[in-house]
């Protein structure tokens, strides 16, 4: 499954490396490509192992806003 979110508040290199950290530890995450200039990250994962709300929370959590 795949899921492309917008990501708002992301302002350098440093930020995409932390969101892509936080995004890669959520257990069942396979694939993470956060864009800078398009500000979103593009996540695959396995829908059994966790879903689109944990994604969002993990950004979340790292200071970051998700758009709906």
């Amino acid at each position: 499954m795949e899921a492309t979110m917008k990501v708002q508040g992301m302002t350098c290199g440093g930020c995409v490396a932390s969101v892509t950290r936080v995004l890669k530890a959520v257990d069942g995450v396979d694939e993470v490509d956060v864009s800078l200039d398009a500000a979103q990250a593009h996540v695959r994962y396995d829908p059994a192992r966790t879903g689109v709300p944990a994604l969002r929370k993990a950004i979340e959590d790292a200071g970051y806003d998700v758009a709906a």
